[in-house]
């Protein structure tokens, strides 16, 4: 039976935005739902993305119960800028992202998202293009050794990728984990499972997880007008790293400027500030909910300085 979902971090990010009636915010990764109704139960207009067909369906009953003050709209977070101008909404109040998998992908065993339901090795938010199948059956060692080191932080990624070429085709979700094991010498009692890494490495892949996001992050940017919040939910240091960087350089924090050259140009003015330090969760809600350990929020209120330019 799969776990129910919880939304991480909820009240944090609820007293971060501060949602009243009559504001109009965009939960950037609507899943199944549990940030936007928080809002919605505030009074709140909410624009949901989600580029998982799935979740874009099973969100249908929300929108009936809500009389009109929540759309879904099926699209990668990194373009609600444009989806938004397409609707007429220039402007709102508050993103939330909350980056990563979700709990009912990971626990959907025929979408492929994890080891621990077998499945056909798919792992794709969107349901097209290449899957982790196509990608781990027909890359080169070398492209797969890098993907596994990158994004897994596999320290072994050589030896795994060389198992993995080994051992193709291969097709199940339980074939990969098995592949990895041994090539990394899993024992039953080890606290964390070694294929773990490598899951990760292949999802972010295949959905160009952190491309999305740093493209999201600009994206929410040019959305927010002042005085309007960023909330970001984040699930691994990889995705803190580059929200972290965000908003440090969109606040200005990073500049130094030597008052040792007269005449030297100010940098850009801030984008961001108000930037809060990295929110955890508490034991309670770790207790309640084991996949909440490893999360992290970060806020930021935009400031009336035009948005900076998206890269082409």
């Amino acid at each position: 039976m799969s776990a129910p979902h919880i939304p991480v971090l909820l009240d944090e990010v609820i007293a971060a935005i501060g949602p009243i009636a009559g504001m109009e915010i965009v939960d950037a990764t609507f899943g199944a739902g549990g940030y936007s109704a928080a809002l919605l139960g505030s009074g709140a207009r909410v624009y949901a993305f989600d580029r998982d067909p799935n979740a874009i369906r099973d969100g249908a009953a929300m929108v009936d119960a809500y009389d009109g003050r929540l759309t879904l709209h099926a699209e990668r977070f990194s373009r609600m800028r444009e989806e938004m101008e397409r609707i007429g909404v220039p402007q709102v109040d508050a993103v939330v992202m909350d980056i990563g998998v979700s709990s009912m992908q990971l626990d959907q065993g025929e979408r492929g998202f994890a080891f621990s339901n077998d499945g056909p090795l798919d792992m794709r938010m969107s349901q097209e293009g290449e899957s982790a199948a196509d990608f781990l059956n027909t890359a080169d060692e070398a492209a797969i050794a890098d993907v596994l080191y990158q994004y897994g932080e596999e320290r072994q990624s050589r030896r795994v990728a060389r198992a993995i070429v080994a051992a193709r085709p291969l097709e199940t979700t339980g074939e990969l984990a098995r592949v990895v094991r041994k090539a990394l010498g899993h024992k039953p009692h080890d606290k964390k499972d070694p294929a773990t890494r490598t899951f990760q490495a292949v999802r972010i892949h295949v959905n160009d997880e952190l491309g999305e996001l740093r493209a999201g992050l600009l994206a929410a940017e040019a959305l927010l007008r002042e005085g309007g919040v960023l909330a970001v939910v984040s699930f691994h240091s990889l995705e803190d790293r580059i929200v972290k960087r965000f908003l440090k350089e969109a606040s200005g924090a990073g500049r130094a400027v030597s008052r040792h050259l007269p005449g030297e140009l100010p940098g850009p003015a801030p984008v961001f500030t108000n930037v809060s330090k990295a929110i955890r969760p508490s034991e309670a809600e770790i207790e309640r909910n084991p996949r909440a350990r490893s999360s992290t929020l970060r806020h930021a209120l935009r400031t009336a300085a035009p948005a900076r330019e998206l890269a082409p």
